[in-house]
C-alpha cells in the first residue's frame, strides 16, 4: 500500500503492529509484535478511532452488506494474501489471528474478498502462496472454486448465495427445472473455533 497522509496519530496500535513504511507505491506493510494463538484475538474495532462511512473507498472494509467501515489507524496498512495471518470478523468487530496464529515478525494480511463484495481497483497479487489467486476482485467477481474453503464474512456468504440463488433461477429457466444449488461452509459453521474460549490473554 502506498504512503498516506494519516489522520490519526501515529503508531496507533504500537503494543501489537509495526509498520514499515516504502516509498514505492502498494509495498508498505505492517508486522506483528505480538505471539497470537491460532483464531485468537489480534484486536477489536472499536469506534473510535473507527468511523462508518459514507460509501466504500479503496481504504474501507466492509462489514455488512451495503455498510463500510473506515479504519481510521494503522490496520489500514495491512495488506492482502491469498493466504492470510488474519481474519477480519466483522459480525464481532474484531481482528483475529488465521489458522496458523501470529509469532512475531509474521507479516499481517487478510483476504480482501473476506470482506469485500466488489472492488473497484482490481488488482494482481503478488503474495507468492503456493494457493494464490493471482487476480484479486471482490467475492461478487471471484469463480466459486477460488472462494471455497475460505473463511468469509456472513455478508459475503449471503450475497453469495443470493448471486447464486438469481443464477439457479436462470438455470431453471434454461433447463426445465434441472438446476442444482451448492451450499459451502459457512463463515458461522468456520467461526465455531473463534468462540471466547480462543481469545489471546493479555
Amino acid at each position: 500500500m502506498a504512503p498516506l497522509k494519516p489522520s490519526w496519530k501515529q503508531p496507533s496500535h504500537p503494543d501489537v503492529q509495526q509498520v514499515v513504511v516504502s516509498g514505492a507505491d502498494f509495498m508498505t506493510k505492517s508486522l506483528s509484535k505480538v505471539t497470537v494463538p491460532p483464531f485468537g484475538l489480534f484486536v477489536k474495532l472499536e469506534f473510535p478511532p473507527c468511523t462508518l462511512a459514507n460509501e466504500p473507498t479503496y481504504a474501507t472494509v466492509q462489514m455488512g452488506k451495503d455498510e463500510h467501515l473506515n479504519l481510521n489507524s494503522d490496520l489500514l496498512y495491512i495488506n492482502h494474501s491469498c493466504e492470510p495471518s488474519l481474519h477480519f470478523d466483522m459480525r464481532n468487530m474484531k481482528i483475529v489471528a488465521g489458522p496458523k496464529g501470529l509469532k512475531p515478525g509474521d507479516e499481517l494480511t487478510f483476504f480482501y474478498p473476506s470482506t469485500e463484495w466488489s472492488m473497484a481497483q482490481p488488482f494482481e497479487c503478488f503474495c507468492g502462496k503456493p494457493t494464490c489467486k493471482k487476480i484479486i476482485t471482490g467475492a461478487k467477481d471471484m469463480p466459486s472454486q477460488l472462494l471455497d474453503g475460505l473463511w468469509l464474512n456472513d455478508h459475503i456468504h449471503e450475497l453469495l448465495d443470493e448471486q447464486e440463488l438469481l443464477q439457479h433461477h436462470g438455470s431453471l429457466a434454461e433447463n426445465g427445472g434441472l438446476g442444482l444449488l451448492r451450499r459451502g461452509i459457512t463463515s458461522r459453521e468456520l467461526s465455531g473455533e473463534m468462540g471466547g474460549d480462543t481469545i489471546a490473554k493479555a
